[in-house]
């Protein structure tokens, strides 16, 4: 992978790199992570599921990735 063709990115506290113009969705595959038992939060802001497609990761962006634990 070229180094021009990549940003570096906040996941979690933990510092990612994904290719330019990815979208939130690309992240999810990437890491694996299962929609349904999660909540993602992009700059402080929750981000609706049905958009993670739309929703193009930019320089410097800090998500958080929070999965739901059941319990009782």
């Amino acid at each position: 992978m070229n180094k021009k063709n990549k940003i570096k990115i906040k996941v979690n506290g933990k510092t990612v790199f994904l290719f330019k113009n990815s979208s939130l969705k690309n992240l999810t595959s990437k890491l694996k992570i299962p929609l349904n038992k999660v909540a993602i939060e992009l700059n402080t802001e929750i981000i609706d599921k049905k958009k993670l497609s739309k929703i193009i990761i930019k320089p410097a962006d800090k998500i958080e990735i929070v999965q739901f634990i059941g319990g009782g």
